[in-house]
């Protein structure tokens, strides 16, 4: 019995859950300061292959951080909150701010309003907190199209605490999150007049089942700005069941760029942007199972296609993550992740997979 109930404390904690805060981790208590965080030291392998030409070995290995994160939450009285995280990973270019935020609570479940700098609340797998993502990465899809991830503006979320239907209590039935953001990504200052508008509804109908739908929608000066704006669109749908021990998530994202277009901005990830107009779209579908023994494997298979119509037809990208998670406590977890790379570029499969084994502590 013992054994059960720890394990549905460890799904409680791990697995995603829908707040409509967007900090990765909450206070612990009702008022005064709250430290948090957490730590994700890495080993890498790439299977590179040899070179054709020289016959050299190109494969590379390597330890190093992937996230390294010291943050402080609290509530002041009455009704004000705030969330300051920093990122200290030298592999992604720290120290530096990741969030920095004031959230407005005075308007119960309905509504709070947030102000300052925080993760753009679009899709399902970019909202999931880094310390609580089933594969060690998100998925190539999210990382080109949700991005950037962070931003500064001001949001707008909430929604309702429970529903009863048909004698069953829901939580979270109906919640949403709407946003209006600079658009150029985390620590800098907009140069021009034009903002993002980034929007989320979710409804969880049954106790296990939660369906989303995001929409985000900006303009930007062009490279001629004298002519018209470029504009960007992204829409996105994602499916999650969770029953019992077992989870499978779903989610697929669609955009238009017109006039240049952007990848990256992820977690310390530089926005990288490119001259041209691209249609983009790609999906992932994953599912795993907590065992009694504290082990829970992953299987994902996540699919983009980073130009729709463009001239570099069949680049389609296929990933096969096989993964195995074991948590030695609710605070502790290691994650070992085998990723099978498979291109449609009617050439011989260019040597790219990977092995990455990662362990975490949070606090």
């Amino acid at each position: 019995m013992k054994k059960v109930l720890f394990i549905i404390f460890i799904a409680a904690f791990f697995f995603p859950q829908y707040s409509w805060a967007q900090g990765c981790m909450d206070a612990t208590s009702e008022d005064g300061v709250n430290v948090v965080g957490y730590i994700q030291p890495e080993f890498r392998y790439d299977f590179r292959g040899t070179d054709a030409l020289t016959g050299l070995n190109l494969e590379e290995s390597s330890f190093y951080f992937n996230r390294a994160r010291v943050g402080v939450v609290g509530n002041i009285p009455y009704d004000f909150s705030y969330y300051v995280m920093t990122e200290m990973s030298p592999t992604l270019g720290g120290p530096f701010i990741l969030d920095a935020f004031i959230t407005y609570n005075g308007l119960g479940p309905w509504a709070k309003i947030s102000f300052g700098q925080f993760k753009n609340p679009f899709g399902l797998e970019l909202t999931t907190a880094c310390h609580k993502l089933y594969t060690v990465n998100r998925s190539q899809v999210v990382g080109d199209l949700a991005g950037p991830f962070r931003d500064f503006g001001v949001m707008i979320s909430g929604g309702t605490d429970t529903l009863s239907f048909l004698g069953s209590t829901t939580r979270n039935f109906f919640g949403y999150s709407l946003a209006i953001m600079n658009g150029n990504g985390m620590n800098i200052q907009d140069n021009n007049r034009y903002k993002d508008i980034i929007g989320r509804v979710t409804i969880h109908p049954v106790e296990f089942l939660t369906v989303g739908v995001s929409y985000r929608f900006g303009k930007h000066p062009g490279v001629d700005e004298t002519g018209p704006q470029d504009e960007r669109s992204r829409i996105g749908f994602d499916a999650e069941i969770n029953y019992n021990n077992f989870f499978l998530q779903a989610e697929y994202i669609d955009g238009s760029d017109v006039g240049s277009y952007t990848t990256g901005g992820g977690c310390g990830d530089p926005v990288e942007l490119f001259e041209g107009s691209v249609d983009r779209k790609g999906f992932f579908v994953q599912g795993g199972y907590m065992t009694k023994w504290n082990v829970q494997p992953i299987v994902k298979f996540e699919r983009y296609d980073p130009n729709i119509s463009g001239e570099s037809v069949g680049d389609i990208q296929n990933v096969i993550t096989y993964g195995v998670n074991y948590f030695f406590n609710e605070w502790t977890r290691l994650q070992v992740n085998y990723l099978y790379k498979a291109e449609e570029n009617g050439n011989v499969e260019v040597p790219n997979d990977a092995l990455l084994v990662q362990l975490q502590v949070a606090f």
